[in-house]
Formats: structure tokens, C-alpha cells, sequence
């Protein structure tokens, strides 16, 4: 082990094997709370719904490309699930979007609107993937062709999964 590679981050480049188990933590924790606590993840749109549905996601997926205006889709999300978790208080929603360009700017459009309406988001997923899956993909889509290789982390962090 070089200098350099001692000192990086897990979540950088490095160990394939370790960034799987990271990004397979927080998919399995945010899993489990879109199962048992019907969380719903916000993603772009019906390829990323359908990765999702890949990993063992059962809640509520919602799609941010459906035709309707962004103020149609967070009014229906705020009468959906409320400004907070009821269980614990904790944010109302996931927000995945890509973690490309285009994702963080939809990103940061849906956080500010959705802050603006005191609903409390969950970016953590995002930021996770983003960190420990960036050598691999930049896109939501792509955890379906990694399925195979991330589900069994995914499985390890989801104890409650079939």
C-alpha cells in the first residue's frame, strides 16, 4: 500500500469490495425503512425506479419524470407523506437523484422547494452512492446492472428481507 492510498477515503477509489459494502449499507438501511415504514425514494425516473425494484425495493418508489410540473409533483408528495416520517419525525423522503450534472441540479431545485415547504429530505442515499459508486456510474439506472454484485451487501444491512 503506497503513501497515497493509505490515507484516501474509503469512499473514493480504492477497494471495489469495500465501496460495494458501503453503497450496499446504505441501499439495505434505506431498504429496509421503504419496506417497513412505507419511506418513499424520489428518483428521475422509470429505468431508476426499476434498478430500485432490482435491489428488493417494495415501498413506495415515486418518479420526478411523469409530466407534471415540479409544484404538482411536491403538492402531491407533501399530501402523500407529509413534511415528516410520522414514526419518528425524521424526513418524509429520499431524494436519488443522478449524481451527473444534470442530477445535482435537479437535486439541489427539489431541496430547495421542498425545504421551502418545511418537508424534511433524507439526501444521505445520494451521497453515499455518489462517493462509493463514482468510479463505476454516475447514474441510478446503472445499480440494475450491478445488482448481482451489490445485493448481497444490500441483503446484509436489510435483515428483515425475504
Amino acid at each position: 500500500m503506497t503513501r497515497d492510498t493509505k490515507h484516501r477515503s474509503p469512499l473514493g477509489a480504492g477497494d471495489a469490495a469495500l465501496r460495494f459494502r458501503i453503497a450496499g449499507q446504505a441501499l439495505g438501511e434505506a431498504r429496509a425503512l421503504n419496506r417497513e415504514e412505507h419511506w418513499p425514494v424520489l428518483v428521475e425516473g422509470k429505468r431508476d425506479k426499476l434498478a430500485l425494484t432490482a435491489l428488493g425495493f417494495t415501498g413506495p418508489i415515486e418518479v420526478l419524470n411523469r409530466g407534471w410540473p415540479l409544484e404538482r409533483l411536491i403538492a402531491h408528495l407533501y399530501e402523500s407523506y407529509g413534511p415528516r416520517r410520522a414514526s419518528d419525525g425524521g424526513p418524509a423522503l429520499s431524494i436519488l437523484m443522478d449524481w451527473d450534472r444534470t442530477g445535482g441540479r435537479l437535486q439541489n431545485e427539489l431541496r430547495r422547494r421542498m425545504e421551502g415547504m418545511d418537508i424534511k429530505i433524507s439526501e444521505d442515499l445520494r451521497t453515499v452512492l455518489m462517493k462509493a459508486l463514482k468510479p463505476e456510474t454516475r447514474v441510478v439506472e446503472s445499480l440494475r446492472s450491478m445488482a448481482h454484485e451489490l445485493g448481497p451487501f444490500v441483503d446484509e444491512y436489510d435483515e428483515g428481507a425475504p
